[in-house]
């Protein structure tokens, strides 16, 4: 199933072995400390007919426990490229990553990854595949059942626990993708336009539905979106990335109060002063790059 679903698996196994304790990361949330530190950072990859292709460069962003951060930019700017490289999916050309205040070195096993692709197991059940990654050295069967049936029950899917994947819906199926990589609960979720190809409606639902689960975990949440709506709805701060290659161009820190009501967003205060800043800046890119 490829590189994504290789991580997933590897980030399962080794989830009991997270270096910080649950009291060590409340202790550096309340000091505000950053769980994710990009600096400098430039990606370049080989192409038969380009040559090196830069794809992002000297990237520098720090990402404080608990926060929800949106990253937008113009198609092919490298967005995607940049939480693969936090999650070690591939190596750096320059700069450095750190996490927990150690440099990224090889596959980070300690975030859960969120693909746009649902990439669950088509021969597990979806009790089964929400389950995969609670080690059995670390909870027993109670816990893992009970833990299991939280975060089914979190995303809407009671009911639907003996379903295999390809008898769920498309929003079935990332809802089960999404509360899989939260089972387990890593500091850090990295997601990948995971909304991206479902219908406004069911966009909605799941976007409410993460953020009730972020409400109560307050996990550190990185999310790539091309939707500008969905960049403020959720995030607590954006971050803009200019046209390949692809820079930081401007962070934008999202006024609205929480909770939020997904369905009501351009009423709330503050959504019409973040939108506009962030299309301003937005449509000064696209014409960078079309020119």
């Amino acid at each position: 199933m490829g590189e994504c679903a290789d991580f997933m698996e590897q980030g399962f196994q080794a989830s009991e072995q997270k270096s910080s304790s649950r009291e060590a990361i409340e202790n550096a949330q309340a000091g505000n400390q950053p769980v994710i530190e990009v600096e400098n950072v430039t990606k370049a990859f080989h192409t038969p007919d380009q040559g090196m292709m830069v794809a992002l460069e000297d990237i520098t962003l720090s990402i404080p426990y608990g926060e929800f951060v949106t990253v937008v930019g113009p198609s092919g700017c490298g967005k995607s490229t940049l939480l693969k490289l936090i999650a070690g999916l591939t190596p750096i050309s320059g700069g450095r990553i750190l996490y927990q205040g150690s440099e990224v070195q090889g596959l980070n096993t300690k975030v859960g990854y969120v693909p746009q692709e649902s990439k669950l197991f088509p021969w597990l059940t979806l009790e089964e595949n929400v389950a995969f990654g609670l080690d059995p050295k670390r909870y027993s069967r109670q816990e893992r059942e009970r833990q299991v049936r939280y975060f089914i029950n979190l995303a809407g899917l009671s009911g639907f626990e003996k379903y295999y994947p390809a008898q769920l819906s498309g929003g079935m199926g990332k809802r089960a993708s999404i509360i899989r990589a939260l089972a387990y609960e890593p500091p850090v979720i990295l997601m990948d336009e995971p909304f991206g190809p479902l219908d406004a409606q069911t966009r909605m639902i799941l976007q409410d539905e993460l953020l009730k689960i972020w409400e109560q975990k307050r996990q550190t949440i990185i999310f790539v979106t091309h939707d500008l709506v969905e960049a403020v709805a959720l995030a607590d701060r954006v971050v803009v990335i200019t046209h390949r290659p692809g820079r930081v161009k401007d962070f934008i820190q999202v006024p609205m109060r929480r909770p939020r009501n997904i369905f009501e967003i351009h009423r709330q205060e503050g959504f019409d002063e973040a939108y506009g800043r962030l299309w301003n800046i937005f449509r000064n890119e696209l014409n960078i790059g079309a020119a």
